[in-house]
């Protein structure tokens, strides 16, 4: 079956080529995928694409017309397909279910690490040999109170390593995990959680319910001086409010690996024309505040994980079977 890979970043491309040799005819493109390059899959019966490639109606319909019948999306999150669309049109959907939660949950901490020591301000003093000490006065992280906003396998991960630290844990999900619990994180109301918490990480799906979960309200309930990480889901976090937030001098760290209209401007390089993004722009000038690219998964033992699943998913359409992944079936 030829395949084309929309949004394939250098250090996955021969991870990809070596996964699908002798199985499938690959080509990759590290263009996204959009309205424009749409009609770059004509003739490819199977197209992978990334977190961050679109696929609303109008390229869902360019890609059938094309003779596309299954899209295996390389990532868990598939808030950018309209699955609707896509099975009126007979698309079958797959996505990555799952892989190595301690990816993430690991890179959250080093955002939080880095923002509450102050790292990245003292590494650019030290490459101008400016070695005082002003302003980066950090604190422990030891006898912090940690909220953990959203408990599944991330989540759980997270919290692993918050009570490695000596940290007082605070939970909010819809279901208990008994794991957290052994732990021994106190399940909250997420207002109390917000109030408590001295540093507060985010690990939940973004679903109508949790667009903009951290929004001027809740903001306005955590303390002053504490850390906020994101590494789940851009749009959880309600990016105006929270820039309002920093601007009157609360929140001592914020870690964000991810943005809500990061889609465009994650994974290319804007250093020559710069960012239209107001927000955006205004968010990275706070000193407080470290922004990455949409990298928490990024890690060999992941991206293997989530080869290797879309190989699998590609090989079940081909056969005529569905697994665990799929999110629309054959039409």
């Amino acid at each position: 079956m030829e395949i084309l890979a929309y949004g394939v970043q250098a250090d996955e491309q021969p991870l990809l080529e070596k996964a699908f040799a002798d199985r499938h005819s690959l080509r990759t493109l590290a263009v996204f995928l959009n309205r424009d390059t749409a009609p770059l899959a004509a003739g490819y019966p199977a197209v992978s694409t990334s977190v961050n490639d679109e696929l609303d109606a109008e390229v869902l319909a360019v890609l059938a017309a094309g003779g596309t019948g299954v899209i295996a999306q390389r990532s868990t999150g598939f808030n950018n397909i309209d699955l609707d669309a896509a099975a009126e049109l007979g698309l079958t959907i797959a996505r990555v279910s799952h892989y190595s939660p301690y990816a993430v949950a690991e890179h959250a901490w080093a955002l939080a690490l880095a923002v509450n020591r102050r790292l990245t301000r003292a590494a650019n003093r030290s490459r101008e040999f400016d070695f005082r000490l002003d302003g980066l006065l950090g604190r422990d992280i030891h006898g912090m109170t940690v909220g953990v906003i959203g408990t599944g396998k991330i989540g759980e991960c997270f919290a692993r390593i918050a009570a490695g630290f000596g940290t007082h844990l605070l939970g909010w999900d819809i279901a208990e995990n008994p794991a957290c619990r052994e732990l021994g994180m106190t399940y909250t109301e997420l207002p109390e959680l917000l109030s408590r918490s001295d540093l507060v990480s985010l690990h939940v799906p973004l679903l109508p319910a949790t667009h903009h979960l951290i929004d001027t309200a809740a903001l306005a309930r955590m303390k002053d001086d504490a850390i906020l990480v994101n590494s789940s889901r851009g749009g959880l976090v309600d990016s105006t409010a929270l820039v309002e937030t920093l601007r009157t001098g609360r929140l001592a760290g914020v870690g964000l690996d991810v943005y809500e209209e990061e889609t465009g401007v994650f994974f290319t390089d804007q250093s020559i024309q710069g960012i239209t993004d107001d927000t955006l722009a205004r968010l990275v000038t706070f000193p407080q505040v470290l922004v990455t690219s949409h990298q928490a998964y990024y890690t060999r033992t992941a991206v293997d994980q989530i080869i290797d699943t879309t190989v699998r998913n590609v090989d079940d359409y081909a056969a005529g079977r569905t697994n665990e992944n799929t999110l629309v079936p054959k039409g």
